[in-house]
């Protein structure tokens, strides 16, 4: 057991990293308060002074911002959709013996070490390009038109190309959770005459609960600042403009530092929102686990 002053010099040796910790997250977000209540052009006049909420109403009073929470979070819901179901899938294909495991697990988590902006290239001209890419031929091969998927389906596009990236962490850490079911209760219910489905929904599924919540979770706090994927494919247009892009957008066209700070406290707000509701998810089935 830690006595009381072996937790005081933990506590003494992580003040440090702590420190740097904070100064390192509250600086930017301090400035970040300071130019959202200012006017701030640097190519024309550079700082001109208060302007105090003006920021702000501009922003959220603009026709593009709803809009734009409302794409972020269908994408963001579409790419936790695919990766949890596609995950558990992969995850109990994973979990069965067979030839050439590690290889074929490793090439599994392999595009999650992809840089999202190399993923977004491939995607676009290797396999959604109405042309020369692959789908495109598989399309022609079945005697049907290519689809011009960035135009045709945007957001489904976006959804696709990061939920690719993303499936591999969700495997992991689904097959992590997979690995440690208990054999012989799994053994004891197929004894019992329970089918597949009647296992999977009864034992699988809640022993998953608690690593579906973290996966969501991770990948949440991520996906709300998706960015990358959106430039390089389809430039936030056909309807693919989300909250983080919007504020891109509203910078470069306005060269106005202050609004775009008022941008990224709503994104901000609206990330600790979501962060917020799913911790109390995250809390409620760790509880009913215990």
């Amino acid at each position: 057991m830690a006595t009381r002053q072996s937790r005081t010099a933990a506590r003494f040796m992580m003040a440090p990293a702590v420190f740097l910790l904070l100064v390192w997250m509250l600086i930017p977000l301090s400035m970040t308060l300071w130019f959202s209540f200012r006017r701030f052009l640097p190519l024309r006049g550079g700082d001109q002074g208060f302007v105090w909420f003006e920021n702000y109403t501009r922003f959220i009073s603009s026709s593009a911002f709803w809009p734009a929470v409302q794409t972020t979070l269908l994408i963001v819901g579409g790419i936790l959709f695919i990766t949890v179901s596609f995950g558990i899938l992969l995850a109990m294909l994973l979990d069965q013996p067979m030839w050439g495991q590690g290889v074929v697990r490793l090439l599994v988590i392999a595009p999650f070490f992809v840089m999202p902006t190399v993923s977004a290239l491939v995607w676009k001209n290797m396999f959604m390009d109405s042309t020369n890419g692959l789908l495109a031929y598989l399309w022609r091969a079945f005697g049907a038109d290519p689809v011009v998927w960035l135009s045709d389906l945007p957001i489904f596009s976006i959804i696709l190309i990061v939920s690719w990236q993303w499936l591999p962490f969700a495997t992991l850490i689904l097959l992590t959770a997979f690995q440690s079911l208990d054999s012989e209760q799994m053994e004891a219910t197929e004894m019992d005459g329970a089918n597949m489905i009647a296992r999977f929904l009864y034992i699988i599924l809640p022993h998953l609960a608690r690593a579906i919540t973290i996966v969501v979770l991770i990948q949440t706090i991520f996906l709300l600042s998706i960015f990358a994927e959106i430039f390089v494919t389809s430039g936030g247009a056909f309807g693919t403009r989300t909250l983080t892009y919007l504020i891109f957008q509203r910078v470069l066209e306005s060269q106005n530092v202050g609004l775009g700070s008022a941008g990224g406290v709503y994104a901000i707000i609206l990330a600790n929102i979501v962060a917020l509701f799913l911790m109390r998810i995250v809390g409620r089935n760790l509880d009913r686990l215990r």
